[in-house]
């Protein structure tokens, strides 16, 4: 039987009747059988080439704004920190407040301390009254005692209980030679305390410290180191910061008047202005004591309240060289003049901070110093000639720079380091 047409002719029967195998198909008969191909298709156009994309648009001041917290962590791709840059050279609000933003920034890199600077506090409280002054401002005479409580203050604040009790070297000179005592960072503030009662109780205020203590700086403190049955503890810190609010109120309401109120300190006595500045000299002083105990950095105080100590201690000089010569410790006068003349002079330069010129009458108290009289010349830092002061530096050893006068230099290294006392 025949097969269907559509697989191709029939092939003749063999003699037999058999149908004949048809042999396998060559590719070229498939070749062959393709119809032919037309006319190749015309190429297509070719395509335009891409135009530039469009430049985005410009963002409002409300979106600049908003980035400019991620601008300042440098978190903005480069589009935006282009867009936020070129906005902050034409609004002045977004510059200041990128600032700002910088600066807070900084403070979270983990290479800088994050303590707090010790003279925040003073710049904030002058930005805070020069835009609204306090009714009842702080004498200018009492700002450096202020100042230097609440620096001391600050340090205190995350003390525990092993820096309390951290061992404390206080050093003086007394007798012609420097000398030491050995307490504690609560017996520190136990001293401060009882030092400033002398002035609580010329204000007519309660000592926190106790009553009947002696009158003298050193007596009273070792009065009150001793009339306590246990070692100080840091319970002492709240009575001793509570005072220095206290008297900082109180001469804050007694204005000018109180200026000149007399201080006793046992053999002498200070107008409470004058004592106000020995009391911020003594808490910077101890503060550093209490920072080398444990370890931390304590910076000087600013330059203006540092030259009003130092010019305290040039005032006070030539009372202390009088008082030594009466002692036999000090050369005798040379040339005697009437009182309020200038006389006989000593040059004390101080560089750095707090720097100036004071000149020491070298023969009496009551004469002038003069430039015209000078004699010596002495040449130190601000902050060795206070150390000096403080007997926390031997005269021998003070970095000073001399010129003159050797004998008049001498008594006047010396008289500033008998300044010092516990």
């Amino acid at each position: 039987m025949n097969g269907p047409a559509e697989h191709g002719p029939a092939l003749p029967d063999d003699e037999n009747g058999t149908p004949r195998i048809p042999p396998p198909r060559r590719a070229a008969d498939d070749i062959e059988r393709l119809p032919s191909p037309g006319p190749l298709p015309e190429p297509l156009p070719s395509s335009p080439s891409p135009s530039p994309s469009p430049k985005p648009a410009a963002r409002s001041h409300a979106v600049l704004k908003s980035l400019l917290g991620a601008w300042a962590l440098t978190a903005c791709s480069a589009e935006e920190t282009e867009a936020v840059e070129a906005h902050l050279t034409e609004c002045a609000p977004c510059a200041e407040e990128a600032l700002r933003l910088r600066d807070a920034v900084g403070l979270l890199h983990t290479d800088r301390s994050l303590d707090l600077d010790p003279l925040l506090r003073s710049r904030v409280l002058e930005n805070c009254l020069g835009r609204r002054p306090a009714r009842i401002p702080v004498p200018d005479w009492a700002s450096a005692y202020d100042a230097e409580a609440a620096r001391l203050d600050a340090l205190l604040n995350d003390f525990g209980d092993a820096e309390w009790h951290a061992p404390v070297r206080l050093k003086w000179f007394e007798r012609e030679q420097q000398v030491q005592r050995k307490t504690t960072v609560a017996g520190v503030i136990g001293h401060l305390m009882a030092v400033d009662g002398l002035v609580t109780a010329a204000l007519g205020l309660d000592d926190p410290a106790g009553a009947g203590l002696p009158a003298g700086p050193t007596a009273r403190t070792e009065a009150f180191w001793t009339s306590t049955r246990f070692p100080l503890t840091r319970a002492v810190r709240e009575p001793w910061r509570e005072q220095t609010h206290t008297l900082i109120r109180t001469v804050s309401f007694a204005g000018r008047g109180a200026a000149e109120l007399a201080v006793p300190y046992g053999d002498f006595a200070l107008p409470l202005q004058d004592a106000l500045l020995d009391r911020a000299f003594e808490c910077w002083i101890h503060a550093g004591d209490i920072a080398d105990a444990v370890d931390y950095p304590y910076d000087p105080p600013s330059g203006a309240h540092m030259r009003q100590m130092i010019g305290l201690a040039a005032r006070i000089l030539p009372d202390v060289l009088a008082a030594r010569r009466r002692a036999g410790l000090a050369a005798p006068p040379r040339h005697l003049v009437a009182a309020g003349s200038p006389g006989r002079s000593l040059r004390l330069e101080i560089e750095g901070a707090g720097g100036g010129d004071w000149y020491i009458s070298l023969d009496s108290p009551a004469a002038v110093g003069s430039p015209d009289h000078e004699v010596g010349h002495i040449a130190l830092d601000g902050v060795e000639f206070c150390r000096l002061a403080a007997g926390h530096v031997p005269p021998e050893d003070a970095a000073a720079g001399r010129l003159g006068d050797h004998e008049a230099i001498r008594d006047v290294l010396l008289a500033t380091a008998s300044l010092s006392r516990l």
